[in-house]
């Protein structure tokens, strides 16, 4: 090979390879009413290595939505991880304010936890740092209602309130790095079954409907309430697999996430439930003017 490329009789190229996946990205528009980013993925990955390829190659994507000078929020998660390591800044962007969106998850932070992310993101970047400095979970409703009270606390939710963009993993009762934690105790995730919890964003649970579920659980949360969370502008749903579908399809719905993040085996799975679910009511609209 060598002996012919050096006559002249094998020329070799290595055409530029694209990452996105386009064709669903304007799919999921047209059926999902969502801006995304389809990242290609590869037959065979692990769970951990299709979360680095979704981060390595959406991250210089992503990181042009970041404008100088706005607040920009993490809720954590290990798709979320992946993506804050390889965003680098881009020219102009200064004075970028890094805020986690939820409480601690518990006392010893992780990686992809909202807090390290955050840090990490304002070293790199030179910004700034606007840590909740409280639990995710509180004990009762009193003493995180007490918490809710103090100035410090305030102010931060006042922040987070008027930030321009948020990216956050979506779980749901089965995957969540909140589950994986043990915060919830059993009677905890009795209940929510019980009122149909479909996903969690921010450690708040919601239903088919994107709406909250009205537990005991939503007065001890120390997190972005999920209505607060509709008046930012791009909230960004960052996701590897298939295995969230129906979260991701509840918190669409919900108007609590408007841009995605994710491969292309989870974007087909989300058209493929998302289509199958307009012919279900289709179907029933029909019934309804037969009877």
């Amino acid at each position: 090979l060598a002996l012919a490329r050096a006559r002249g009789l094998v020329h070799i190229s290595v055409p530029e390879y694209e990452p996105r996946n386009q064709e669903l990205e304007r799919a999921l528009k047209e059926t999902l009413d969502v801006d995304s980013v389809v990242i290609r993925s590869v037959v065979g990955l692990t769970p951990p290595q299709l979360r680095q390829t979704i981060g390595y190659f959406a991250a210089p994507i992503v990181q042009q939505w970041l404008r100088p000078r706005t607040t920009v929020l993490f809720a954590g998660g290990r798709s979320v991880l992946p993506l804050a390591l390889n965003m680098r800044p881009p020219e102009g962007a200064y004075g970028i304010r890094f805020a986690e969106a939820m409480g601690h998850i518990d006392s010893t932070p992780g990686p992809y936890d909202a807090e390290e992310i955050c840090r990490h993101l304002a070293r790199t970047w030179r910004g700034s740092v606007l840590t909740m400095n409280a639990p995710l979970l509180f004990p009762d409703r009193d003493s995180c209602e007490r918490f809710l009270k103090m100035e410090q606390i305030q102010q931060a939710m006042e922040a987070l309130t008027h930030a321009d963009i948020i990216f956050a993993g979506v779980g749901n009762l089965d995957d969540s790095v909140i589950i994986d934690r043990h915060v919830f105790s059993r009677d905890d995730f009795a209940m929510l079954k019980t009122v149909g919890a479909t996903g969690e964003l921010l450690g708040r649970f919601y239903d088919a409907r994107g709406q909250e579920c009205q537990t005991a659980l939503c007065h001890r949360i120390m997190s972005l309430p999920l209505a607060k969370l509709r008046g930012i502008p791009k909230r960004v749903g960052v996701i590897a697999g298939r295995e969230r579908t129906a979260a991701i399809v509840a918190g669409i719905r919900g108007s609590l996430i408007n841009t995605l993040v994710v491969d292309d085996v989870g974007a087909a799975a989300l058209l493929q439930d998302a289509k199958a679910a307009q012919g279900k009511n289709h179907s029933r609209s029909q019934s309804r003017r037969r009877s």
